[in-house]
């Protein structure tokens, strides 16, 4: 069966680092992109970070460039989430995303697995 587990999360004060990881199964890892999506209470889930299949690029959200490193090992089945210099806005559920382009003629679609997500807290 197709499973993404995420762990790592926790409580720590503002300006404190974290680091997140999930632990995939069941499928190809190696063909899928990564994501990390994150969602706060009464809130839209947003896109966190990104990276290739091959973990040769990444593309971060905004709010989190140059503070987060999204980061994926092939050879072990896993993806993680470097989180430094937290600050509460980033209190969320964090979860991980595998997703792979599937064609079909002139069309596509986006297979996508999710994760059950792991709780970060940023508070003083």
């Amino acid at each position: 069966q197709v499973q993404l587990v995420e762990s790592g999360g926790g409580l720590v004060q503002p300006g404190e680092s974290l680091r997140l990881s999930c632990a995939a199964s069941g499928f190809s890892f190696s063909d899928y992109a990564m994501n990390w999506y994150r969602q706060a209470p009464g809130k839209e889930r947003e896109f966190v970070a990104f990276i290739t299949n091959t973990g040769d690029t990444t593309r971060y959200a905004d709010s989190v460039k140059g503070r987060f490193t999204i980061s994926k090992d092939n050879a072990k089945n896993t993806v993680n989430l470097q989180m430094n210099s937290l600050k509460p806005e980033d209190t969320a559920v964090y979860f991980c995303n595998g997703r792979i382009k599937r064609s079909r003629g002139t069309g596509y679609r986006f297979e996508n697995y999710w994760g059950q997500g792991t709780q970060v807290t940023v508070s003083s």
